[in-house]
């Protein structure tokens, strides 16, 4: 019923993995440029399909599932111990947000945005 022995198979799981990402977690990727977010999720189905080809789906799925390591080190360890924020939900947003190198008065480029047209 279901063909499993083609790159769809790894293009569907990074797929997969991308879009509960983007549904659970995309609120933390609120100021990335979609440019970056896009080149993100194409780069890696592009190695995991490569990996896939030259050296089989075992090591391809191998590959994919050791990005746990990396995601639990920085949101169980690195952000707590060591910048004072909460690696789930990023509070305080003020913390998470000079991490992060973004500008925390977010509305007052909107304000000005809008303020200007009518001067």
């Amino acid at each position: 019923m279901f063909i499993t022995n083609t790159l769809w198979f790894e293009i569907s799981v990074v797929s997969i993995i991308y879009a509960l990402g983007n549904i659970l977690m995309g609120h933390f990727e609120e100021r990335t440029p979609k440019i970056r977010r896009v080149g993100k999720y194409l780069l890696t189905i592009l190695l995991v399909c490569c990996i896939s080809i030259y050296f089989g789906r075992t090591i391809s799925m191998t590959f994919l599932s050791l990005f746990i390591i990396p995601l639990l080190y920085v949101h169980g360890y690195y952000l707590p111990k060591k910048k004072g924020i909460n690696g789930w939900t990023g509070e305080p947003k003020s913390k998470y947000y000079e991490f992060r190198k973004w500008d925390k008065d977010i509305f007052s480029k909107e304000q000005d945005d809008k303020r200007s047209p009518n001067r």
